[in-house]
Order: structure tokens, then C-alpha cells, then sequence
């Protein structure tokens, strides 16, 4: 999912949020899809006009590839479908459907009861049953709460890494402090970037969906991760490229 579409994203959300104190409603599962292990976040909103009441992100442990989801609630009833290419990205997630999200096809039916999840998965003859228990959650749209160790397993990723954020309450609010880089391949931690805990602290918290907090694109064929940070309107970005040579991510001056 490229960078393109996140200023047209933060002007849509800019457009439909209530004012409040914040931004992110986020619970984390982990659990199981059939016999496949999961880890699972989604991300829940009071009102975003004609835009999805819910986003996601998921992968499979054994594949460590995040699949974005959108969908929508009513009481513990949450039905979610996946993105499968980034032009349903952009129809779904940047235009927002008219006039309401079109669930019809989606292939999770879950129900949430404390901290548990129990459902299904679908899509065509296959059918599995779903069961996760919450691990931890990161709350910001009144006094900020963080429960257990929030990671977010962003929607951006390259053929070999996937990236993630861990979420803290420092001093100076609610934030990213840093950001992980996962080798798919291995499912270990091959570096982790830190930011810095400022008065601003607004690594990740730009007011979007938080799985769009970190974004990847191509530049003469390099992949590129962008990290964003609230502030400035539409907000910033700082940007990092793989050097060959050590291996890491490394900050483009």
C-alpha cells in the first residue's frame, strides 16, 4: 500500500472525526484460523461518516504477512473482509464506501465476549473456526490507557520484512517508541528503530487508521519505509532505505 494515498486518507478522517481527545481505539488477539496460529488487531471508531467503522491488520504467524481488513460493528458482532490488491485498497480504505460498507462477502464473522473472540472464517467451500483472546490494548480517545505490550503489525511490508510499532504512554503522551523490523523468513527481530520521547511524541500518531503509520513505496527500485508523525496539518514523514551493505534500514538524510 504506497504512500500516495495517506494525505487523501488523513483529509477524509480530518473531515468525519468527532472532536476528541484522541484518535485510536485498538485491541490485539492472538489465537487461532482453523489450525493456523494468528495474531490479530483491530481498530474500532465511533463515527467516520460513510468511511468503515472498523480496520485491521492480521497475519499468520508462519507467513508473517499482514493482511489489512475493513468492516463494520454492532455491539459484539464484528464482520471484517479482506484487502486483496491495492485497488480495493484505495476504492475501500482512501474513497471510503457509498453509502454504507458492503459486508456481503466478508470472510470473518466474529463475536466478541470480554476477552475473548469466537467466530468464523469463510470464503467459498472453506470454513474454519476462529478463536482469539486479547493480549493487550492501547485506548487514547479519552485519558490515555495502555494494557499489556501494544505492538501494530502495519499494513506496510516488503517480499522479506514486515514492520512493526511498539506503543508506550511516556511522559509525553501516547506514542510509537519504536518501530520493528521482522524478517518474514525467520519471524525474528533483525533491528529496531527508536524515536525519541519529546514534547511532541508523535511517532505513529498521525490521525489515520494506525496501520497506515508506517507506509512502504519504490523509488528507482529501492523499497522505501516511511514513518509518520502527527503534526503539520497532514503530518510529516521521515524516511528510511535498505543499505545492501550492513543489512539495516537506515534514515535518508
Amino acid at each position: 500500500m504506497g504512500r500516495r494515498f495517506i494525505s487523501t486518507v488523513v483529509c477524509l478522517l480530518l473531515l468525519n472525526a468527532k472532536a476528541v481527545a484522541g484518535w485510536y481505539h485498538v485491541e490485539n488477539y492472538e489465537g487461532f484460523l482453523g489450525p493456523s496460529p494468528i495474531h490479530f488487531s483491530i481498530q474500532t471508531y465511533d463515527s467516520l461518516g460513510s468511511a468503515p467503522k472498523v480496520d485491521g491488520s492480521y497475519f499468520y504467524d508462519a507467513k508473517q504477512s499482514p493482511i489489512a481488513l475493513y468492516g463494520t460493528v454492532t455491539g459484539t458482532k464484528f464482520v471484517l473482509c479482506e484487502i486483496s490488491d491495492d485497488k480495493e485498497f484505495y476504492r475501500i480504505i482512501v474513497q471510503g464506501p457509498r453509502p454504507a460498507v458492503d459486508t456481503t462477502s466478508c470472510p470473518f464473522s466474529l463475536d466478541l465476549n470480554g476477552y475473548a473472540v469466537t467466530g468464523s472464517w469463510s470464503k467459498g467451500t472453506d470454513r474454519y473456526p476462529v478463536t482469539l483472546k486479547k493480549i493487550a490494548s492501547l485506548d487514547d480517545t479519552g485519558e490515555a490507557k495502555i494494557d499489556g505490550t501494544v505492538e501494530i503489525s502495519f499494513w506496510a511490508q516488503t517480499a522479506t520484512d514486515r514492520f512493526s510499532g511498539i506503543y508506550t504512554n511516556t511522559s509525553a503522551g501516547l506514542c510509537m517508541e519504536k518501530m520493528r523490523v521482522i524478517k518474514k523468513s525467520s519471524r525474528k527481530v533483525v533491528q529496531e528503530i527508536t524515536f525519541a520521547d519529546d514534547d511532541v511524541c508523535s511517532a505513529g500518531m498521525l490521525m489515520t487508521t494506525i496501520y497506515m503509520n508506517v507506509e512502504k513505496w519504490v523509488e528507482r527500485g529501492k523499497d522505501v519505509i516511511s514513518v509518520n508523525f502527527r503534526g503539520g496539518g497532514a503530518g510529516t514523514a521521515v524516511d528510511y532505505v535498505f543499505n545492501s551493505r550492513t543489512r539495516k534500514y537506515q534514515r535518508r538524510k
